[in-house]
């Protein structure tokens, strides 16, 4: 299945020589929420795991002031080369999650975190694996965003994250929305489980978080939005 964007234009194959996180049907789904959410001109956009920075430049480019913070050294090397070779300027910055940005506030955050189930405890602190691995619930980065991201909206600002569904949906709307943010989903779709899934969908089984031959995954935007 081929996913298409105009948002996504990013020379992004400059991550490959860095085993960074390329752009896949999660990237391009978060796109087009973004496409469709209030105009970027003049606000100031956060783009959190920011990977190759693709997302990153898609607001850039409709006028936004924007900057995208990742942990992983190769995603900022790679997101800042292709800032630098594709269109308007992004601030990169190397942290974990809020904290390189911690004194500011944004209009809009985009999120496409780690939050692939893994038998680990702890996720990776290197490797591509980094990317996407994020504990045995695949909630080790949602839950601190949902903790934190509600101090970084301006009023009216919103975030907009995706996840799988696998990792429970409905416990990051809870989480969400309990701390003051109106949430709800605004899109879906179903994609074919990639490499990874299928190498782990044993444990995944007796995990209970799959059926017997499950082979699809529903992949969720969640908009949320700070109203006062």
């Amino acid at each position: 299945m081929t996913y298409t964007s105009q948002a996504l234009r990013a020379p992004w194959q400059v991550g490959q020589a860095y085993e960074v996180y390329t752009p896949q049907a999660d990237t391009h789904l978060l796109a087009e929420a973004l496409e469709d959410a209030a105009p970027c001109t003049g606000r100031d956009v956060l783009d959190l795991c920011t990977g190759t920075g693709v997302l990153a430049l898609a607001a850039a480019r409709r006028g936004a002031r924007v900057s995208a913070v990742d942990s992983s050294p190769e995603a900022v090397a790679t997101a800042r080369a292709n800032s630098g070779l594709d269109g308007p300027p992004v601030q990169v910055l190397r942290g974990d999650l809020f904290t390189p940005v911690k004194d500011r506030r944004f209009d809009l955050i985009v999120s496409n975190p780690p939050y692939v189930p893994a038998p680990d405890r702890r996720p990776p602190d290197r490797g591509r694996a980094q990317a996407w691995d994020a504990g045995p619930d695949g909630r080790a980065v949602l839950d601190p965003i949902c903790a934190q991201a509600p101090h970084m909206l301006r009023p009216g600002g919103a975030l907009l994250i995706v996840q799988s569904a696998l990792c429970g949906t409905a416990r990051t709307l809870t989480q969400l929305r309990c701390r003051g943010l109106d949430a709800a989903i605004v899109r879906r779709r179903q994609v074919p489980f990639g490499p990874v899934l299928r190498s782990r969908a044993g444990w995944l089984e007796t995990r209970g978080l799959i059926s017997p031959g499950e082979s699809m995954e529903e992949l969720v935007i969640i908009r949320a939005e700070r109203t006062r």
